[in-house]
């Protein structure tokens, strides 16, 4: 494995099948890979906010019955659901493999690929941010 950074056009991601063959090619990749990690933001957005939009969620399957101004704000923990409990670790799944899948393409030492989840992380930031509620959320 390189241990040093290096520009080719042809560096294999994830798999020898996904080997770029033209420049056309690794632009894809790159640009694959900055969507990649803007989505990767994006799922994190939503992880944090989970509880919030399961609230909405549960508010509408209730046909609105409970107006959200009427409800009693508690001090109290959030009670344990199976169904919530289950869809967070989903959420970690898919967050933990997102994550791996982003860290292999940087450790393909590419440059390109490099800065290419750089400017993904980036560009999910700049849409995503304004939904977490602070920057210590990575």
């Amino acid at each position: 494995m390189a241990m040093t950074f290096f520009a080719a056009t042809n560096t294999p991601l994830f798999s020898s099948a996904w080997t770029p063959n033209s420049t056309g090619q690794y632009a894809g990749t790159c640009i694959f890979l900055i969507t990649f990690a803007t989505i990767f933001r994006a799922l994190l957005a939503v992880r944090v906010n989970f509880f919030q939009i399961a609230d909405v969620l549960e508010r509408r399957r209730g046909n609105g019955r409970i107006p959200s101004h009427q409800t009693i704000e508690k001090t109290t923990t959030r009670p344990w659901r199976a169904s919530e409990a289950v869809n967070l670790a989903f959420m970690d799944v898919i967050l933990a493999g997102v994550g791996y899948l982003l860290m292999i393409a940087v450790m393909t030492m590419n440059v390109g690929y490099f800065m290419s989840v750089l400017a993904g992380v980036f560009l999910g930031s700049v849409v995503f941010n304004r939904f977490l509620p602070s920057s210590t959320a990575h």
